[in-house]
């Protein structure tokens, strides 16, 4: 199979294909569906993602069918927590957001692809480094992020089993010229 990754556009039918692809992930993954003070960012992911220059949203598509299977959003820190203010600005960090793969596409590399691209964009608009925040009981969620670099914050021993990391954005020679979204990954 042959990915292609885009960047979310602003097209209502795309944007309303990733809204089901990662209501239906949450829903896999989590065990429930929308809550309004978790998902602001999904229903209104013009104003999250798309509008904003130093933000953005990655759909990968298996290139024959056109079937969504993985996402990632990077976006401008914009939490509030007491523990970071000192740590994060809006400027300098950016945050990850909604990475999903796919069950059946697992294992293969697409998630580490996904975060390249996400991380070598937030180089591009200047970002210094990444948040993240992810849960102990995500399957492999923990042992991912470590392996691309980040480490653990806080580990907050909360009933979600939320573990906050961050990295600093590995300063990559880019030319911007050469940059293509389209990546083939042979699943």
């Amino acid at each position: 199979m042959n990915v292609v990754i885009k960047e979310l556009s602003d097209d209502s039918k795309q944007i309303e294909e990733v809204q089901e692809f990662l209501f239906k992930m949450i829903k896999l993954e989590f065990g429930y569906d929308y809550v309004p003070e978790w998902h602001q960012d999904i229903v209104n992911m013009k104003e999250y993602y798309i509008d904003p220059e130093m933000n953005n949203f990655f759909v990968a598509y298996a290139e024959e069918t056109g079937e969504i299977i993985a996402t990632i959003g990077l976006r401008a820190y914009d939490k509030d927590f007491p523990e970071f203010r000192h740590l994060y600005s809006n400027d300098t960090t950016s945050s990850i957001w909604r990475l999903f793969v796919d069950r059946r596409c697992r294992r293969c590399g697409l998630a580490s692809k996904m975060f390249s691209i996400a991380e070598n964009f937030a180089n591009e608009v200047g970002y210094r480094d990444i948040y993240l925040h992810t849960h102990k009981n995500l399957e492999g969620a923990l042992h991912f992020w470590t392996k691309m670099g980040f480490v653990v914050v806080l580990d907050s021993n909360d009933e979600l089993l939320t573990v906050h990391m961050d990295k600093q954005i590995q300063y990559l020679d880019i030319n911007p010229q050469s940059i293509d979204f389209r990546y083939a990954v042979k699943l």
